[in-house]
Protein backbone atom coordinates (compact mmCIF):
# COMPACT_ATOMS: atom_id res chain seq x y z
CA UNK A 1 0.00 0.00 0.00
CA UNK A 2 1.34 3.55 -0.82
CA UNK A 3 -0.25 6.58 0.94
CA UNK A 4 1.03 10.27 0.41
CA UNK A 5 1.36 11.62 4.44
CA UNK A 6 -0.69 15.15 2.69
CA UNK A 7 -4.01 12.55 2.12
CA UNK A 8 -6.87 14.50 3.03
CA UNK A 9 -9.06 12.85 5.74
CA UNK A 10 -12.76 11.83 4.90
CA UNK A 11 -15.90 13.90 6.46
CA UNK A 12 -18.98 11.98 7.56
CA UNK A 13 -21.00 10.98 10.50
CA UNK A 14 -20.15 12.03 13.96
CA UNK A 15 -16.64 10.00 15.03
CA UNK A 16 -15.77 9.22 18.51
CA UNK A 17 -12.23 10.79 17.60
CA UNK A 18 -11.35 13.98 18.23
CA UNK A 19 -8.25 16.00 16.76
CA UNK A 20 -7.66 18.76 18.93
CA UNK A 21 -3.68 17.65 20.03
CA UNK A 22 -2.01 19.47 16.97
CA UNK A 23 0.42 16.81 15.72
CA UNK A 24 -0.80 13.77 14.82
CA UNK A 25 1.22 11.59 17.80
CA UNK A 26 -0.77 14.03 20.01
CA UNK A 27 -3.83 12.91 18.47
CA UNK A 28 -2.98 9.35 18.99
CA UNK A 29 -1.92 9.58 22.44
CA UNK A 30 -5.48 11.32 23.17
CA UNK A 31 -7.56 8.05 22.49
CA UNK A 32 -8.40 7.72 25.97
CA UNK A 33 -11.46 9.89 27.39
CA UNK A 34 -10.85 11.04 30.74
CA UNK A 35 -7.44 8.97 31.26
CA UNK A 36 -6.77 10.21 34.76
CA UNK A 37 -10.51 9.48 36.04
CA UNK A 38 -11.73 6.45 37.77
CA UNK A 39 -14.08 6.38 34.26
CA UNK A 40 -11.80 6.52 31.89
CA UNK A 41 -12.79 5.46 28.33
CA UNK A 42 -11.00 3.48 25.79
CA UNK A 43 -11.62 4.54 22.15
CA UNK A 44 -9.50 1.95 20.47
CA UNK A 45 -11.96 -0.98 21.57
CA UNK A 46 -11.22 -3.22 18.83
CA UNK A 47 -9.36 -3.33 14.97
CA UNK A 48 -11.85 -1.87 13.38
CA UNK A 49 -11.56 1.50 15.36
CA UNK A 50 -7.77 1.21 15.19
CA UNK A 51 -8.39 1.73 11.86
CA UNK A 52 -11.10 4.09 11.86
CA UNK A 53 -9.37 6.42 13.82
CA UNK A 54 -6.32 6.34 11.23
CA UNK A 55 -8.32 6.75 8.17
CA UNK A 56 -9.64 10.25 10.34
CA UNK A 57 -6.24 10.89 10.93
CA UNK A 58 -5.65 10.81 7.48
CA UNK A 59 -3.18 7.73 7.40
CA UNK A 60 -5.17 5.62 5.45
CA UNK A 61 -6.91 5.76 2.23
CA UNK A 62 -10.49 4.12 1.49
CA UNK A 63 -8.86 1.68 -0.15
CA UNK A 64 -6.30 1.13 2.65
CA UNK A 65 -8.87 0.58 5.15
CA UNK A 66 -10.77 -2.12 2.28
CA UNK A 67 -7.39 -3.88 2.57
CA UNK A 68 -6.74 -3.60 6.21
CA UNK A 69 -10.36 -5.27 6.81
CA UNK A 70 -10.11 -8.04 4.60
CA UNK A 71 -6.50 -9.04 6.30
CA UNK A 72 -8.00 -8.56 9.61
CA UNK A 73 -11.22 -11.15 8.61
CA UNK A 74 -8.69 -13.70 7.68
CA UNK A 75 -6.36 -13.52 10.24
CA UNK A 76 -7.77 -12.27 13.63
CA UNK A 77 -5.65 -12.97 15.90
CA UNK A 78 -2.79 -11.03 14.32
CA UNK A 79 -5.07 -8.46 14.06
CA UNK A 80 -5.96 -8.45 18.01
CA UNK A 81 -2.14 -8.58 18.61
CA UNK A 82 -1.81 -5.72 16.15
CA UNK A 83 -4.52 -3.75 18.44
CA UNK A 84 -2.70 -4.53 21.29
CA UNK A 85 0.91 -3.26 20.04
CA UNK A 86 -1.33 -0.16 18.82
CA UNK A 87 -2.23 0.54 22.48
CA UNK A 88 1.40 -0.12 23.84
CA UNK A 89 2.75 2.19 21.70
CA UNK A 90 -0.18 4.93 22.37
CA UNK A 91 0.68 4.87 25.82
CA UNK A 92 4.08 4.97 25.40
CA UNK A 93 3.80 8.17 23.26
CA UNK A 94 1.28 9.46 26.40
CA UNK A 95 3.66 8.56 28.77
CA UNK A 96 6.99 10.81 27.24
CA UNK A 97 4.85 13.53 26.48
CA UNK A 98 3.01 14.01 29.41
CA UNK A 99 6.37 13.77 31.12
CA UNK A 100 7.99 16.46 28.41
CA UNK A 101 4.29 18.71 29.79
CA UNK A 102 5.06 18.51 33.68
CA UNK A 103 8.85 18.52 33.33
CA UNK A 104 9.21 15.22 34.42
CA UNK A 105 11.91 12.56 33.61
CA UNK A 106 10.72 10.31 30.70
CA UNK A 107 10.43 6.65 31.52
CA UNK A 108 13.37 5.06 29.64
CA UNK A 109 11.03 1.67 28.63
CA UNK A 110 8.38 4.16 26.86
CA UNK A 111 10.95 5.76 25.52
CA UNK A 112 12.76 2.79 24.14
CA UNK A 113 9.24 1.78 22.50
CA UNK A 114 8.64 4.51 20.42
CA UNK A 115 12.71 4.17 19.40
CA UNK A 116 11.80 0.94 18.53
CA UNK A 117 8.70 1.92 15.88
CA UNK A 118 10.33 4.53 14.54
CA UNK A 119 12.97 2.55 13.46
CA UNK A 120 10.60 0.28 11.94
CA UNK A 121 8.65 3.30 10.51
CA UNK A 122 12.46 4.45 8.62
CA UNK A 123 12.36 1.26 6.06
CA UNK A 124 8.60 2.39 5.01
CA UNK A 125 9.11 5.66 3.65
CA UNK A 126 10.63 7.72 1.11
CA UNK A 127 10.92 11.30 0.00
CA UNK A 128 8.81 12.32 -3.67
CA UNK A 129 9.09 15.18 -5.41
CA UNK A 130 5.56 16.75 -6.87
CA UNK A 131 4.96 20.30 -7.66
CA UNK A 132 8.23 22.19 -6.93
CA UNK A 133 7.90 20.81 -3.31
CA UNK A 134 9.14 17.55 -1.27
CA UNK A 135 6.92 15.53 0.73
CA UNK A 136 7.02 11.97 2.33
CA UNK A 137 5.21 9.33 0.94
CA UNK A 138 4.66 5.60 3.09
CA UNK A 139 5.13 2.16 1.48
CA UNK A 140 2.98 0.29 3.81
CA UNK A 141 3.01 -3.60 3.04
CA UNK A 142 -0.08 -5.34 1.96
CA UNK A 143 0.29 -7.71 4.74
CA UNK A 144 1.40 -5.42 7.35
CA UNK A 145 -1.71 -4.93 10.14
CA UNK A 146 0.41 -2.35 12.15
CA UNK A 147 1.26 -0.47 9.18
CA UNK A 148 -0.91 2.91 10.14
CA UNK A 149 1.63 2.95 13.58
CA UNK A 150 4.27 4.22 11.47
CA UNK A 151 3.23 7.65 10.62
CA UNK A 152 2.33 8.02 14.12
CA UNK A 153 6.01 7.31 14.99
CA UNK A 154 7.78 10.40 12.96
CA UNK A 155 5.18 12.55 13.86
CA UNK A 156 6.28 11.37 17.37
CA UNK A 157 10.07 11.59 16.60
CA UNK A 158 9.67 15.01 14.48
CA UNK A 159 7.94 17.03 17.80
CA UNK A 160 10.19 15.55 20.23
CA UNK A 161 13.43 16.68 17.95
CA UNK A 162 11.73 20.42 17.21
CA UNK A 163 11.63 23.71 19.16
CA UNK A 164 7.38 22.91 19.67
CA UNK A 165 8.81 20.37 22.32
CA UNK A 166 8.40 23.34 24.80
CA UNK A 167 4.63 24.02 23.95
CA UNK A 168 3.15 20.52 24.45
CA UNK A 169 0.92 20.72 27.02
CA UNK A 170 -1.52 18.99 29.28
CA UNK A 171 -5.30 19.60 29.48
CA UNK A 172 -5.90 21.55 33.02
CA UNK A 173 -9.10 19.60 33.32
CA UNK A 174 -8.12 17.37 36.34
CA UNK A 175 -10.29 14.34 34.35
CA UNK A 176 -8.84 15.08 30.68
CA UNK A 177 -5.00 14.81 30.64
CA UNK A 178 -5.36 15.25 27.11
CA UNK A 179 -2.16 16.40 25.42
CA UNK A 180 -1.79 19.62 22.83
CA UNK A 181 0.48 21.28 20.74
CA UNK A 182 -0.03 25.61 22.66
CA UNK A 183 0.25 27.35 19.28
CA UNK A 184 -1.67 30.42 21.10
CA UNK A 185 0.37 33.50 20.37
CA UNK A 186 1.24 33.77 24.69
CA UNK A 187 1.61 30.35 24.89
CA UNK A 188 -0.73 29.92 28.00
CA UNK A 189 -3.64 27.55 26.94
CA UNK A 190 -4.59 25.85 29.12
CA UNK A 191 -7.74 23.37 27.18
CA UNK A 192 -7.37 20.37 24.71
CA UNK A 193 -10.77 22.40 23.41
CA UNK A 194 -12.10 25.21 25.09
CA UNK A 195 -15.93 24.05 23.66
CA UNK A 196 -15.34 21.13 26.16
CA UNK A 197 -13.00 21.02 28.97
CA UNK A 198 -12.77 24.82 29.14
CA UNK A 199 -16.45 25.30 29.47
CA UNK A 200 -16.94 22.80 31.66
CA UNK A 201 -14.29 24.31 34.07
CA UNK A 202 -15.61 27.67 33.48
CA UNK A 203 -19.29 26.18 34.68
CA UNK A 204 -17.79 24.35 37.48
CA UNK A 205 -16.24 27.45 38.96
CA UNK A 206 -19.21 29.90 38.36
CA UNK A 207 -21.22 27.28 40.33
CA UNK A 208 -18.79 27.18 43.03
CA UNK A 209 -18.90 30.76 43.66
CA UNK A 210 -22.47 30.47 43.65
CA UNK A 211 -22.49 28.23 46.82
CA UNK A 212 -19.59 30.21 48.29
Amino acid sequence: MVISSNFVPPSGAKSPFEFTGGKLCLDFANTVNNRTSDHAEELLTDYPSLVKWSEEAGILTPRNVDRLHLLAGEAPGHAQSALRCAIQFRDAIYSVFAAVAGRQPVPGTALAMINAVVQQASEHSRLVHSKRRFDWEWVLPDSSLDSMLWPVARSAAELLTSDDLDYVRQCAAGDCAWLFLDKTKNHRRRWCDMKTCGNRDKARRYYARKKA
